[in-house]
């Protein structure tokens, strides 16, 4: 029997749960404390778990880095664009009302916060996994009879 059979299993089962806890944290943000940054952040832990799990080029197959390369700066383009769109639209950077005619019921701030924090979730996302793929890239200085 593999010794981490178990471990295997159990992240299997864990690791959709944890990307849904994400979006939940994320998507309630806005009624709530939580949002992009803790969802980015939990959706990057469940991919480090997969690579702390599965190996870290496994997870370079789920999650390459050329696609972490380009959500990092879709994400601030989101933030940002969401920004200038409010400009372009009249309004002040990041004055939300402007996004949608119905001001009495603030559907544009809904609006202009959901991608304000969908560009900080990709941005988190994709910085947290460029870091752990640095470091976890990076060979061990110390041989490996010597551990």
């Amino acid at each position: 029997m593999n010794p981490h059979l178990v471990l295997r299993v159990v992240s299997k089962l864990l690791i959709p749960l944890i990307v849904v806890f994400g979006l939940y944290v994320h998507f309630h943000g806005d009624y709530s404390p939580g949002g992009g940054f803790q969802a980015g952040v939990i959706v990057a832990a469940a991919v480090i778990l997969y690579a702390l799990i599965f190996g870290i080029e496994n997870a370079k197959q789920a999650v390459p880095t050329g696609f972490v390369r380009f959500m990092a700066a879709f994400g601030v383009l989101l933030y940002g664009g969401t920004g200038v769109a409010t400009l372009i639209l009249g309004g002040n950077f990041l004055d939300y009302d402007v996004l949608h005619p119905d001001q009495a019921h603030h559907t544009g701030q809904h609006i202009g916060i959901l991608l304000v924090e969908l560009g900080v979730l990709f941005t988190v996302f994709s910085v947290m996994m460029a870091i752990f793929y640095a470091f976890a890239g990076r060979a061990p200085d110390i041989p490996e009879g010597e551990w």
